[in-house]
């Protein structure tokens, strides 16, 4: 069984940027802000510009000790999750973060040893050892989750208390059978991107803006500029013109609305970016939230003709 869950805030601060696309002044700016808006629960891997985002998160708790214990900090570690592989990224996000004990730990990616019963175990020993509070899963599909919840159960192990999944209005990796599976289960959902990398904003229709996150990390660009995702933009587009708002506007309002999650990771280079997530979390739009709802589900009607 779980200890209590720690308490999270809506808005969850990415820190994919930090060392990446801003340096630490920068990142040490938007935690102060976030801090100061009221967001308790900080996110970053370990392959965040290759540990860089660990150390400045840790950094930053070490010269704001008096606030860190309000804080939850969750990090991720990559596959292949092998007793070795364990234990050594364990060690140096501990380390990258200053701390004994690390608040929330993902399994960044669904990977074959996942489900390895030994790593399982290997993960649940670390909770009771004290070295870690919390597990989780990050990019897992419903059936990946509801497999290795089995595993942990029939074992006794601890199990996932958390995923963290992409969603926004373009793309998005949280179905029905995902909800249903982390309601069953009491598991609560996070969600990262819900401007989908900046796809959401426009910025990048006639060409990827140099230093962006889509020009560091190509791979986004596989995810986002593909037929579904496009014509999924062009459909905000409109309805943002008929409504006079963004379309940054609508799908922030759209994300930090959807039914069943507990915390939307919202990331950025300068303060003002948290600062729109925020207004977008206050909007009262139940009348915008039905008809952007009705435009998904015409959506989703005309991908199944295709």
């Amino acid at each position: 069984m779980h200890s209590v869950y720690p308490q999270i805030s809506k808005i969850g601060l990415g820190c994919v940027t930090f060392g990446r696309e801003i340096d630490k002044k920068a990142s040490f700016a938007m935690m102060d802000h976030g801090f100061e808006q009221g967001i308790r629960f900080f996110d970053t891997a370990a392959a965040y510009g290759a540990g860089a985002s660990e150390r400045i998160v840790g950094e930053w708790l070490t010269a704001n000790r008096a606030v860190a214990g309000s804080i939850v900090v969750a990090t991720k570690i990559l596959p292949p999750f092998t007793l070795e592989n364990i234990n050594a990224s364990v060690a140096l996000s501990l380390k990258h973060l200053k701390t004994d004990s690390i608040d929330l730990l993902y399994l960044h990616s669904w990977d074959p040893t996942a489900e390895a019963v030994a790593s399982l175990k290997l993960m649940s020993d670390l909770v009771e050892d004290g070295k870690l509070r919390f597990l989780g899963a990050s990019n897992f599909t419903a059936a990946q989750i509801r497999h290795a919840l089995r595993l942990q159960m029939d074992h006794g192990f601890t199990r996932f208390g958390f995923v963290q999944n992409n969603q926004n209005l373009a793309v998005s990796d949280i179905n029905e059978e995902f909800r249903e599976v982390c309601s069953a289960h009491d598991i609560r959902i996070v969600t990262y991107s819900p401007l989908g990398a900046g796809f959401l904003t426009g910025k990048h229709q006639q060409r990827v803006q140099p230093g962006s996150r889509f020009a560091m990390v190509p791979g986004h660009q596989d995810i986002y500029f593909q037929e579904t995702a496009i014509r999924r933009f062009a459909r905000l587009q409109q309805f943002a013109a008929l409504e006079g708002r963004t379309t940054t506007e609508l799908a922030l309002i759209w994300a930090l609305h959807q039914p069943g999650v507990t915390s939307v990771l919202v990331s950025g280079r300068v303060p003002g970016h948290i600062d729109q997530a925020f207004a977008a979390l206050r909007a009262d739009a139940p009348e915008l939230l039905d008809k952007m709802e009705l435009i998904e589900k015409y959506l989703a009607g005309q991908e199944k003709k295709t």
